[in-house]
């Protein structure tokens, strides 16, 4: 599963990406500075690895992970090949979710592509060349489909429906995450098209020092606006973030976060966040060997969960053995939580809560 970074060219993205992995994307003060799309696989902030750690005292600590790629900056006339257009509808549409920079903050010193700063045009500017590209998509399928639907093939006309009401959807400008729809019927005929507007969506305003932990008129603008969409937003000044990073000592970089006022430094929130974009949540295994984090989907069954570890663990699993993460906390011990009645064994149809710490039994 990963996120794609986007936004238009100079708002941030790359600036951000280096902070979010640690590595030295290019960024400068042009357009299109990214070409390339860069990958990283970032650990996720998680203090429940931190706690058990202590607890368990292992041989060594393997966090989640989730994987972010920072993408080439779109401008208006993408969707017909302009700019890095293709390459960056192509880059995005290879992704699980979008993570969308716009440019909260005004400095003349920091060129904006189009000469000004508005983030609700920037925001439009995006939504209309994915809009429009999935359009692109649903009309060639839609062509295909009609004919099949002319002949009275039902599901055929089935999909045609879908597809018209998807249409109606994007010529008005709206995305298709938007589309009210029977899941069924979204899941079989719309996403194996992948259309992009369909992508789950995080909005990050870009702000500067100022407004980092408070507002300030754009912020206020855009989320108003997104709030018709239902996305989340988040707040955080790339450029702070960059001086945070360049922070090795944990000392200093507390100091620095209480200066300005915040709890944990945004890449932490936005990392985070996008963890839950993406429809992921966490379980542990612990022993003297390794505590270590692994990812899920959200309502991931104790077999699925098991064979995140190892296929042969989902094809031969027996039976789970549960405790609860606040339970590990109490007890302290693993046998002081079998002594308290708090291990649960656990079937095929349990779904795994976030923060489960695990034992899997299974024969192969």
């Amino acid at each position: 599963m990963k996120a794609g970074i986007v936004g238009l060219p100079n708002v941030g993205k790359s600036t951000l990406f280096n902070c979010l992995s640690n590595t030295k994307a290019q960024s400068a003060n042009f357009p299109f500075c990214t070409i390339e799309p860069n990958h990283s696989v970032i650990n996720v902030p998680d203090n429940r690895l931190k706690i058990l750690e202590e607890l368990v005292g292992p041989e060594k600590v393997i966090p989640a992970t989730v994987e972010i790629v920072d993408i080439a900056g779109l401008v208006k006339g993408a969707s017909k090949g302009e700019g890095l257009g293709n390459k960056f509808l192509a880059n995005i549409r290879e992704t699980d979710a979008i993570i969308h920079v716009l440019r909260c903050f005004d400095n003349d010193n920091i060129t904006h592509v189009d000469g000004s700063v508005d983030p609700l045009r920037d925001k439009e500017i995006i939504d209309i060349e994915l809009q429009l590209k999935d359009l692109e998509t649903v009309n060639n399928r839609l062509e295909k489909v009609s004919r099949s639907a002319k002949s009275g093939d039902k599901e055929a006309i089935a999909e045609k429906n879908v597809l018209e009401k998807a249409k109606n959807l994007l010529e008005k400008s709206i995305n298709i995450r938007s589309i009210e729809l029977d899941l069924e019927d979204k899941n079989k005929y719309l996403k194996p098209l992948q259309l992009i507007s369909e992508k789950p969506v995080l909005y990050v305003c870009n702000v500067d020092e100022s407004s980092v932990s408070s507002t300030n008129k754009h912020v206020d603008s855009v989320r108003e606006l997104i709030g018709k969409e239902g996305a989340e937003l988040i707040i955080l000044a790339a450029g702070i973030e960059s001086e945070i990073n360049e922070l090795e000592n944990y000392e200093e970089r507390r100091m620095f976060l209480d200066d300005l006022g915040l709890e944990e430094p945004g890449s932490s929130k936005l990392i985070n966040a996008t963890y839950d974009l993406l429809n992921l949540h966490t379980y542990f295994t612990a022993g003297p060997k390794e505590v270590r984090a692994w990812t899920i989907p959200k309502m991931a069954t104790a077999p699925m969960a098991a064979g995140v570890i190892h296929t042969d663990f989902e094809k031969g699993f027996i039976k789970a053995e549960v405790i609860a993460f606040e339970d590990y906390v109490k007890f302290k011990t693993e046998v002081k939580v079998k002594e308290a009645g708090k291990m649960r064994v656990e079937g095929k149809a349990y779904v795994v809560k976030n923060g489960d710490v695990i034992h899997f039994l299974f024969n192969v």
